[in-house]
């Protein structure tokens, strides 16, 4: 993950690479432990991004209803970007 402007899309992206990993029959039960492990993490970071998302959000909204629009730009993290 060495992009520099992640973006809530890309949280979105890892979450689920994550869930099909946790999804595969064949992993032996160490490697399970490890993905779950690995996966309450990714969940406690997930919050903290989603949580920041939305303060982001929040205050371009707040924004720009009291007429300081940014000139209509979006925070970084929030862009989504076509695949």
């Amino acid at each position: 993950m060495s992009n520099t402007r992640n973006t809530l899309g890309d949280l979105n992206n890892h979450l689920f690479e994550q869930l099909e990993r946790l999804n595969d029959d064949e992993m032996d039960e160490e490697t399970l432990e490890k993905e779950l492990k690995r996966s309450e993490g990714m969940t406690k970071i997930a919050e903290k991004i989603i949580q920041n998302g939305e303060l982001a959000f929040k205050t371009m909204k707040h924004m720009d209803e009291y007429g300081h629009n940014q000139g209509g730009q979006v925070p970084v993290m929030l862009e989504i970007h076509n695949a």
